[in-house]
């Protein structure tokens, strides 16, 4: 969905209370709202009775502060900081001159300049809020006050009103749906702000209000609602309309919720019923946390360690000045006499206290803050300016929406994932087909020249100008009159729920509920049969040219346990057919027994189109007598008007006739991913990242994509679904599925293969165990056994993957129940949740964080994303089709999934390693600076007396040493962005947190502390006794802080020489440009010119010239430079040596492509290609195995709708509005269904099935009850790997269908299709040539493993793969 400019929604609160507070009365008083609203009662065109309830308005606010409150507000929230409130503590100690040794503008410029710069980034982020909350308040809706519309805005809405919405505008609030402009009171809205589905979908209003379609008629009613509380569900409602002394029953298709936008509508009316925060939008979008780096709480913990250590040395200090006053100052007391508030040796200490602890506060000085945040400002700016991240197509870069996380995306372990429009492109196309045993499509002679787009037009003056169909053998079938190949394309234009516009002649406009009944419908218009229009007993097409009715005899609708839909239609001849398409699974088996040979062959080409990730069909016929018709119409019609079980008995109609059917082929459509977005998971995958995809969309739709993007291949060990309708199935299913996997994996660890193919299937359960688990006899015993601990759990070998239902998950999430899932999921590869609404998405993620204290990441595109985004620790917003809404809540921005790979791989872990490398450097300069006062203390009396002059202290970290480590905290680099990308394994120091932790911590205090002994000890041993060239002792006060000043400074300056792996101009200009600034700055402030100005001010005057000309205090500043550094050499140089980490073997690998250039680049390619045939060939090495690539987002109840002929008119608005609008999905489903149960039969495709599959004859318990609103768009896949097609052929034979006698087709029955025996079979066995997937690089074979994580695979008569167990799709909602 594209919202306009004008439009930039802001739907969500910063702070959500799931429970009222206390609210300001209408009247001016304050009165305490109920904790729990136990119903609401609603009363139309009546604010007075409804204000007594004070329900909340429709005004949202998101702002925290306004102008009166700012300062105060702003000043409390940065003092809640530990470090904050810490120098200003500070401060007020420096203004008291007793204790001071440190005027107190060392500290209040930097403390002001951090306060400042966090309050104007506060205030003009709420301007912002502020201004979305204006934008959004102040729309225009129009309000029957009165008996007239007026146009008021959307905070003066009120619960009770009644407004109208015209076309295009989006719903003000939750509305029950009093009446529409379309017959019988139908509406058809989006939902991509709520659910992410951008496919239609319809509401109807209660029939009795339907009528009231004038403004007089509304303005008198005053019906009475009494419906549920506020609550999250977005699929649920439940209400009772009180009117005219009867009672009529309110549900979810009743009602508008707030965030969908009316379509095809000219106008409707509504009441509200739910406003503001009460709405279920916004009760779906979760709070807004603070959110904080891992890091950011480290360095509070530590700042209150090392505020503890500063204690310590103060009591230290304090003990020491206590003791040498008592014994030695009190013989100086005649003429040094104690300062007058000092009248004992105790007072003195604690004063001494308190001045040590100004002194030695530099150990955290305040310009570390200001130094992370510039860093990460900086970094921030690199994501910006990215120019591999910039989406050329629309024009958008990708963006840095916060500066404080940047190094956290360095340490992420889970992605938590959308699939429509995050993983797709929401784009469906017709790519390949089989029909009569020939397939036809892209790819089906890999050694051919790349084909050229055919050009339908002048065969098809009809064709759509967007078709793309690239093999030109199917179009020459239908131009031959090939009969199977005209039954086929029939098929595909009669057997749908499509609604044709045709706004002039041969300008069709095709109105699908799902993409994929569009996709289909298009590509038999192209092919020459032409869907044009329908009512509800006929269908008109056009066949070759020549105008054809069908009289439409009956729907067999679609629904998800049926997974098929069929049409019955009498032919102009009056020849009756039943056209039926659908999953395989269920398809094949239904049909007659003639059919054996072709459906082996079928079966092998659905079985190369599910390899490649294309979403499949089956398709099928069967001729009918009068008789037959007759008789099953009648029964029909019994089953149709029953009272009771109305569904079974339909059910078992559909069955009835469904049988003995003849196959025609199947269809494969591609449901097009984003670009890279294969190897972008591959690569993630490497990095040890795992990938969650939290999907509204249905079950089929999410493991078909799951396949497409390689999250699920054929290789994984198993793959468990969990579809349990209970508590106790579902705890069932999770604890089968873990003793399965800690089995498995023992058996694969100890080379156990015996006993492990067929008795299990592909969901975990064990032959003879009911998959639903409610009667879970065997099961029993189990329910009493603890999970496994988690370090079993997380030491299983194997590749295991999970789907799971919303119904499911919301059982798992329960408090009881959360250990069990998350160990389970937790040990799995991948993991799919299905069916789940926005809040469940951010129950996951917050169930992540609680129990595996991982950073988690969330991406998503649409409205329903924003809780995920705002839960996870890093929020990353697609700027899709669905709005903005993800974008203006996520923490980073961009267009393509694919882009995460670099942001996560190059500038999180480059952050990360940066942000480290500056604190480790940063404490350290700052204890060796700092703790030469301490040492000092002990020769100077305890005085508390500085050793370098106050200039010197507060320009060290200002000027001196602040340019070169932010320059390394922005520009460091270890490794190229490119080989960040090409050796993922780089990534995982940051998941481990190896680089900056309590350990680092420490070495790098030990270090520092070190310095300052080397500092300290070192001139004050060799200037004890120096003399200078006439004779002059050099032990005085002011050339022992000058050298050790300068010993520091270039101490210093070499370690970040030494720290910087990446060296710029920048680098260069910082580190000895501030080396000589320091030089300069001493040189003037020790100059006779500012003396005599400000004699008070510098007392060193002539100090560093006279120092500095000394040979003895040069020689004393290398001695102690060479004492502090060359043990750090030493340690380096043998670490690297001895213990190398990755990136020293990336760097190595690095140097010697660059020695050896040529030479390794052609290398490289065929490193790199033998790598790539291991794993494509493992891939596409099927043998014969079975699984079924189908899925299809398509919802039930349309058949009826469009039976009835309610649906049948549509407004010249709607029509209008439609054409500009073709990819639009169309109907929601009408009715929820209650569940139905049955039994799952295993598969016998096949002993070690890698996939779902299974052709059973019937279908376990589900329900039609969908977690979210509506149907599923799903969305499309774009493969990106290299790897070649097989190089073996395939023979396919001739196939002769036997047709039964009454056919209207007059084409003979035994004409062969046969397939040229020189023609590949595409993607059945990838090439050992084949390119990697994801095109890295690999220079030293030895180092594969180390820097891949992948282990080289023997051969697979070597290295038998585990088996894995058939998952069946029925099992799916």
């Amino acid at each position: 969905m594209t919202i306009p400019k004008d439009i930039p929604e802001k739907w969500f609160p910063l702070v959500l209370s799931l429970k009222r507070k206390k609210q300001k009365g209408l009247n001016g008083t304050k009165s305490k709202k109920r904790w729990t609203e136990e119903e609401r009662r609603v009363r139309a065109n009546d604010r007075e009775y409804n204000e007594k309830f004070q329900y909340a308005s429709n005004c949202i606010m998101t702002s925290k502060y306004n102008i009166v409150t700012f300062l105060p507000v702003n000043l409390f929230e940065q003092f809640q900081e530990v470090a904050n409130t810490y120098f200003l503590f500070l401060l007020i100690l420096q203004l008291i001159p007793q204790i001071s040794s440190l005027s107190w503008f060392t500290t209040i410029v930097p403390l002001a300049l951090v306060l400042t710069i966090t309050a104007v980034k506060d205030a003009t982020d709420d301007y912002f809020r502020h201004k979305s909350d204006n934008q959004v308040n102040n729309r225009q809706s129009q309000v029957l006050i009165r008996g007239s519309l007026q146009n008021e805005k959307w905070m003066n809405v009120r619960v009770g009103d009644i407004v109208k919405l015209e076309n295009k505008q989006f719903v003000a609030a939750d509305l029950l749906l009093l009446s529409s402009s379309e017959p019988h009171g139908l509406c058809y809205i989006e939902t991509a702000e709520l659910d992410g589905e951008t496919n239609m979908k319809v509401r109807q209003s209660v029939s009795v209000t339907s009528e009231l379609g004038n403004q007089n008629n509304l303005a008198s009613f005053d019906g009475e609602v009494v419906c549920e509380p506020p609550n999250n569900k977005l699929d649920r409602f439940c209400g009772t309309l009180y009117w005219r002394d009867k009672k009529y029953t309110l549900t979810n298709q009743n009602m508008l919720l707030r965030g969908c936008v009316l379509r095809n509508t000219e106008a409707c009316y509504g009441l509200v019923i739910f406003a503001g925060p009460d709405t279920k939008l916004m009760q779906n979008s979760g709070r807004t946390k603070f959110k904080r780096t891992s890091i950011d709480r480290l360095m509070n913990t530590l700042v209150l360690w090392i505020f503890g250590f500063l204690v310590c040395m103060g009591v230290i200090l304090a003990v020491g000045n206590a003791v040498w006053e008592r014994e030695v100052g009190s013989l100086f007391q005649s003429y040094l006499p104690w300062d007058p508030p000092v009248d004992n040796f105790l007072f003195s200490a604690f004063l001494s206290f308190w001045s040590y602890v100004i002194i030695l506060n530099t150990v955290v000085p305040i310009s570390l803050y200001v130094s992370v945040e510039v860093i990460r400002l900086g970094h921030s700016y690199f994501i910006n300016w990215d120019q591999d991240m910039f989406c050329s197509q629309c024009n958008t870069a990708a963006e840095a929406r916060t500066t404080t996380l940047n190094e956290e995306l360095g340490q992420v372990e889970y992605i938590f994932s959308d699939k429509t429009g995050t993983l797709t492109q929401n784009i469906m196309s017709f790519n390949k087909c089989s029909i009569n045993g020939q397939t036809y499509g892209e790819g089906t002679d890999p050694l051919a020249p790349q084909p050229k787009r055919l050009d339908f037009t002048p065969f098809n003056p009809l064709a759509d100008l967007d078709f793309c169909f690239y093999d030109d053998t199917l179009l020459e079938s239908v131009k031959v009159g090939d009969a199977h190949t005209h039954k086929f394309f029939r098929l595909l234009s009669l057997c749908h729920t499509v609604m044709s516009e045709e706004k002039s002649e041969g300008e069709l406009v095709y109105k699908a509920q799902s993409p994929d009944e569009g996709a289909l419908v298009t590509a038999a218009r192209n092919f020459g049969f032409v869907f044009r229009s329908r009512t509800p007993g006929t269908i008109t097409t056009t066949e070759m040219g020549r105008p054809v009715t069908y009289t439409l005899l009956a729907i067999l609708d679609f629904n998800n346990i049926r997974k098929r839909m069929s049409v019955i239609v009498r032919n102009p001849e009056g020849r009756i057919r039943l056209y039926c398409k659908g999953a395989d699974t269920v398809l094949l088996e239904r049909l007659h027994p003639c059919n054996q040979e072709l459906m082996n062959v079928t079966s092998d080409h659905l079985n190369e189109y599910a390899a490649d990730g294309l979403r499949t069909l089956a398709l099928a016929y069967r001729d009918l007598s009068e008789d037959e018709w007759e008789a099953w119409s009648e029964s029909h019609r019994y089953a149709d008007k029953a009272v009771s079980c109305r569904e079974e008995r339909l059910a078992a109609a559909y069955e009835q006739i469904e049988q003995d059917m003849m196959l025609l082929g199947a269809t494969a459509i591609e449901d097009k991913l984003q670009e890279g977005v294969p190897e972008t998971i591959a690569v993630l995958s490497l990095a040890n990242i795992k990938i969650w995809v939290l999907t509204g969309d249905k079950q089929e739709t999410a493991v078909n994509i799951g396949y497409s993007c390689k999250m699920l291949t054929d290789d994984m060990t198993e793959v468990f679904i969990i579809c349990g309708h209970t508590v106790q199935s579902v705890r069932q299913d999770l604890r089968r599925a873990r003793e399965r996997m800690i089995e498995l994996s023992r058996a694969r660890d100890g080379g156990k293969e015996e006993g492990m193919e067929g008795c299990f299937m592909g969901n975990g359960f064990r032959e003879g165990q009911e998959g639903d688990g409610t009667g879970g006899r065997e099961g029993g015993k189990q329910l009493q056994c603890p999970p496994p601990s988690s370090n079993l759990m997380d030491n299983i070998s194997g590749e295991f993957a999970l789907v799971i239902n919303g119904h499911s998950l919301a059982h798992a999430l329960e408090a009881d129940m959360e250990t069990e899932f998350v160990s389970t999921a937790c040990a799995c590869k991948a993991v799919i949740c299905c069916r789940v609404t926005p809040l469940q998405k951010a129950q996951v993620v917050e169930l992540i964080k609680k129990h595996k204290k991982a950073v988690t990441l969330a991406i998503g595109d649409g409205a329903n994303d924003v809780s995920m985004i705002k839960s996870a620790h890093i929020g990353v917003g697609i700027s899709g089709q669905e709005g903005i809404q993800a974008v203006l809540a996520s923490d980073y921005s961009f267009s393509q999934f694919r882009f995460l790979q670099r942001l996560l791989l190059v500038h999180g872990r480059w952050s990360y390693l940066r942000m480290c490398s500056f604190l480790c450097y940063f404490f350290y300069k700052n204890f060796a600076f700092t703790m030469v006062h301490f040492w000092f203390g002990f020769f100077c009396g305890f005085s508390a007396q500085t050793v370098y002059d106050q200039y010197f202290i507060t320009l060290y970290n200002i000027v001196y040493t602040s340019l070169p480590v932010l320059a390394m905290g922005i520009f460091d680099q270890d490794v190229p962005d490119q080989r960040s990308l090409e050796y993922p394994k780089l990534y995982e120091p940051g998941q481990l947190n190896l680089l900056f932790n309590k350990r680092e911590f420490f070495i790098c205090i030990a270090q520092g502390i070190y310095t300052s002994v080397v500092l300290f000890f070192v001139p004050c041993a060799v200037l004890s006794d120096a003399t200078q060239s006439t004779g002059v002792p050099l032990a005085d006060y002011q050339t022992f802080a000058v050298t050790t000043a300068t010993a520091l400074v270039i101490v210093v300056s070499v370690q970040i020489a030494l720290d910087t792996g990446f060296w710029t101009v920048i680098n260069h200009v910082f580190v000895w440009g501030s080396l000589g600034l320091f030089f300069s700055i001493m040189l003037a402030l020790h100059s006779q010119t500012l003396f005599m100005i400000f004699p008070n001010q510098f007392h060193f005057v002539g100090s560093a010239q006279n120092t500095l000309l000394q040979p003895v205090v040069w020689l004393t500043i290398a001695l102690a430079t060479a004492i502090c550094i060359v043990p750090v050499l030493a340690f380096r140089f043998l670490k690297v040596d001895l213990k190398p980490q990755l990136s020293d073997t990336v760097r190595y690998t690095q140097l010697v492509r660059q020695k050896k250039r040529k030479p390794v680049d052609r290398s490289e390619g065929g490193a790199c290609r033998g790598l790539g045939s291991v794993s494509e060939g493992r891939l596409g090495a099927r043998g014969g195995s079975r699984r079924s690539g189908y899925a299809f987002a398509h919802q039930e109840g349309f058949g009826e709708l469009i039976t009835s002929g309610k649906n049948m008119r549509l407004s010249s608005l709607a029509l209008a509005n439609f054409a500009s609008r073709h990819s639009s999905g169309w109907i929601d489903t009408l009715r929820r269904k209650k569940p139905t149960h049955a039994h799952t039969t295993p598969s016998a495709s096949g002993e070690s099935s890698p996939a779902p599959s299974c052709v059973s004859g019937s279908v376990p318990p589900l329900s039609n009850s969908s977690s979210v609103l509506g149907g599923s768009q799903d969305t499309p896949i774009e493969e990106e790997t290299g790897a070649a097609p097989a190089q073996n052929t395939q023979t396919v034979p001739a196939l002769s269908t036997q047709t039964p006698p009454a056919s209207e087709d007059a084409a003979p029955q035994g004409s062969a299709q046969a397939v040229d025996a020189g023609v590949l079979t595409p993607a059945a066995v990838r090439s050992r040539g084949g390119d990697s997937p994801g095109g890295w690089t690999i220079t030293l074979g030895a180092v594969q493993e180390a820097l891949f994580g992948w282990k080289a695979r023997a051969t697979a008569s070597n290295s038998p793969r585990p088996p894995s167990v058939p998952m069946e799709s029925s099992q799916i909602e």
